[in-house]
């Protein structure tokens, strides 16, 4: 499998921790110690999960070396949606006039990005589909309660649109060397590490101290394999884009790796956390400055809990 593409719409208003302090008494300081982020991207007024999947994709158009519309496979991935219904992946389709596409969304919380793509790759090994789209949207601003003060500081928005063939199209296409997933509801907290009930509380993080735990024991121990794996080891690594959810995890997820910090693709410094758009986002951020041959492991942990990592060379 080849990506061709990866971009990302992002929403243009910020919030700055000072926002909280009179909301759940959350100060800057404090802010920053637990959880690394200055600042947020907030959905405006009349945006949501729907159009920022559109925005993002849009954002591809120029540069995809293929019509949209031969497009075969679109897999929206979110746990925050707009409509369970019209889906992401839907309102996609009938925007481009994709016609005999097959259509669908899905869910696992934070690692719903490489879920999403290791499902292309079951669809391209059958022959259903040859080119595939994967758009990634979180709308998680939806779903906050501003008066949490264990998370409502951690949440942004966005989106990236991911698009993936089975041959290769250029040579700026890269080629996904590996990729799996796993859940772990049995472990844990599982189901109750992260919940969003929307009619219960909205998106809260009851055991943050587990979902920490985890995140750095499953992120860490994906990327370690996936590299062994196809007979490489950290040295040979270039970027490392793990999932966005909090510094101090990622922090340790690089000294446990024996990987140079600076190397790792870092974005809810200033996004926030913006969930299983995360990854992709922080994916799409590098993918044009990949130089040919370079490696990268995009490595992720959702609630639930789940975990996957992605191995890609340029």
């Amino acid at each position: 499998m080849y990506i061709n593409l990866a971009t990302n719409y992002l929403p243009s208003e910020i919030i700055p921790n000072s926002y909280f302090l009179d909301k759940n008494g959350m100060d800057e300081e404090t802010i920053i110690r637990k959880s690394g982020i200055k600042t947020r991207v907030r959905a405006a007024e009349g945006e949501n999960t729907n159009t920022m999947a559109l925005e993002a994709v849009q954002a591809g158009l120029e540069k995809l070396p293929y019509n949209i519309k031969d497009i075969d496979l679109i897999i929206g991935a979110t746990y925050s949606p707009y409509d369970t219904v019209g889906t992401l992946a839907h309102v996609v389709q009938q925007k481009y006039e994709i016609d005999n596409a097959i259509v669908f969304s899905i869910s696992s919380a934070c690692s719903s990005f490489l879920n999403a793509v290791e499902i292309v790759e079951g669809y391209f090994a059958t022959g259903k589909a040859s080119k595939a789209l994967v758009v990634n949207s979180e709308h998680n601003w939806a779903y906050v309660n501003e008066d949490d003060p264990i998370s409502a500081h951690l949440w942004g928005d966005g989106a990236s649109a991911v698009f993936i063939s089975k041959e290769r199209f250029s040579e700026k296409d890269h080629e996904i060397i590996e990729i799996n997933t796993e859940g772990h509801a049995h472990i844990g907290r599982g189901p109750g590490g992260v919940c969003l009930k929307p009619f219960d509380g909205g998106i809260i993080m009851p055991d943050g101290r587990d979902v920490f735990y985890n995140a750095i024991t499953f992120m860490s121990e994906k990327t370690d394999t996936i590299l062994k794996n196809n007979g490489y080891n950290v040295d040979n690594l270039d970027y490392l884009i793990p999932h966005q959810a909090n510094i101090r995890i990622i922090n340790v997820i690089a000294e446990t790796l024996k990987f140079p910090l600076e190397k790792v693709v870092i974005n809810m410094v200033e996004l926030g956390n913006t969930g299983a758009a995360s990854s992709s986002i922080g994916y799409s951020q590098v993918f044009d400055q990949m130089k040919k041959d370079e490696l990268a492991v995009v490595t992720v942990f959702g609630g639930g809990y789940s975990s996957g990592a992605m191995l890609v060379r340029a």
